[in-house]
């Protein structure tokens, strides 16, 4: 006898339940502390407009704000998104104001995320988002991120529903905006790209989405895979283990992949900091089993929640400043753990990727940003071309 569900039910349970909303996310970063006020902008009755790359489209939009590493309850005036076409410029017609529980001007309580209420804005894959946030009050303490990979304007007074800011001045962080997420007609999924500068994207071209999960959503849609989600949620200076820049890897799994709209896949490519790291402050490097130990963290509490792990190899970076011969030993283990390991749902060996064939412990030279250590947008291109979609089904 067969114990399988009939294929017309199986179908019917692929499917989102009619008039209710199937939610993925289609853009991210990672929230992180804003460090010393001073090295912010005096925000105080001025627009901030955040210019975003979505990756899967969708019928409707909604937003995620992030107060979450502030000690401060935050108050916004207005929040508009409007799409962005080929040349920068507000598409017209396309300008929405955004509500939150119906709320026009929120505030956003401390040490916690705002999630909007759905926009009425059908927005295509791979499409440019502007998002615009008035700050009456000004934004002493705000979560940020710190790599943008894209420019932002900030201009006085209201003018989040402007098609042109008049007198902006430019910014190159991301501030109080975390996530887009897209409702779709067929469910849609996300696969989070989670690991440090290498994944946010430090050295690619700014505002040319060249990052490797850029790009990585740039293929999965021309494969006709048109309701995956790539969300970026490296942080540059992370590490597994150790506190760094952002929390570690394994304090932020949860908020930053597990808690995401539609995850259903992680891409990690996370230990070099950990390795150059300990080798630059002349500390005891971490071991294999400590690695490895992090990475089983992950997929143990990753397949608690139904998402599948991939693991990264760690790219070479013989002739960074960080980088020594012992801890060339331990990324060697690592990587050997890493392409033959079964704990995970697969590999992907961006490392061999990027390496130069005749010197693996290097990159090669069409793929070496400048510094040995990240790559420039070549090298994206290769890690991206690199990742088998067969293992993100």
């Amino acid at each position: 006898m067969k114990t399988g569900l009939p294929l017309l039910i199986v179908a019917a349970l692929a499917l989102p339940t009619p008039g209710v909303a199937s939610w993925s996310r289609s853009w991210a970063v990672a929230p992180q502390s804003a460090g010393k006020p001073s090295d912010l902008p005096d925000l105080t009755g001025r627009t901030l407009r955040q210019v975003v790359r979505i990756s899967s489209g969708g019928t409707r939009i909604r937003l995620r704000l992030t107060n979450e590493l502030s000690a401060s309850a935050l108050k916004l005036g207005s929040v508009h998104v409007a799409l962005v076409d080929a040349r920068g410029k507000i598409v017209p017609g396309s300008d929405r104001a955004v509500t939150f529980d119906g709320v026009a001007a929120p505030t956003i309580p401390d040490r916690a995320p705002l999630v909007s209420d759905p926009v009425a804005l059908r927005v295509a894959p791979l499409t440019h988002v502007a998002i615009s946030l008035y700050f009456p009050q000004g934004a002493p303490d705000p979560t940020v991120h710190g790599y943008a990979a894209a420019t932002a304007w900030i201009a006085t007074g209201d003018q989040t529903g402007a098609a042109t800011l008049d007198g902006a001045t430019k910014f190159t962080q991301r501030m109080v905006i975390d996530g887009l997420d897209v409702d779709t007609p067929q469910r849609g999924s996300t696969v989070v790209a989670f690991g440090d500068s290498i994944t946010d994207g430090v050295r690619a071209t700014a505002d040319a989405d060249t990052r490797w999960p850029d790009q990585l959503a740039e293929r999965l849609q021309k494969a006709g895979r048109t309701s995956v989600g790539v969300a970026n949620l490296g942080i540059s200076g992370n590490r597994v283990l150790a506190e760094g820049a952002g929390n570690n890897a394994l304090a932020r799994f949860d908020r930053d992949v597990l808690s995401i709209p539609g995850v259903s896949h992680v891409i990690v490519l996370e230990g070099v900091n950990d390795i150059g790291g300990a080798t630059a402050r002349k500390t005891p490097l971490p071991t294999v089993a400590d690695l490895t130990g992090g990475y089983r963290q992950m997929v143990a509490r990753a397949h608690d929640k139904g998402v599948k792990v991939i693991f990264a190899t760690i790219l070479p970076y013989k002739g960074a400043g960080y980088w020594g011969a012992e801890g060339e030993a331990v990324r060697k283990q690592v990587n050997t753990w890493i392409r033959t390991n079964t704990v995970a749902d697969g590999y992907v060996d961006l490392a061999r990727a990027v390496a130069d064939p005749a010197d693996p412990d290097r990159f090669a030279k069409a793929y070496d940003s400048g510094d040995a250590l990240h790559p420039n947008d070549a090298g994206f291109t290769a890690m991206a071309a690199a990742i088998d979609l067969k293992l993100l089904r």
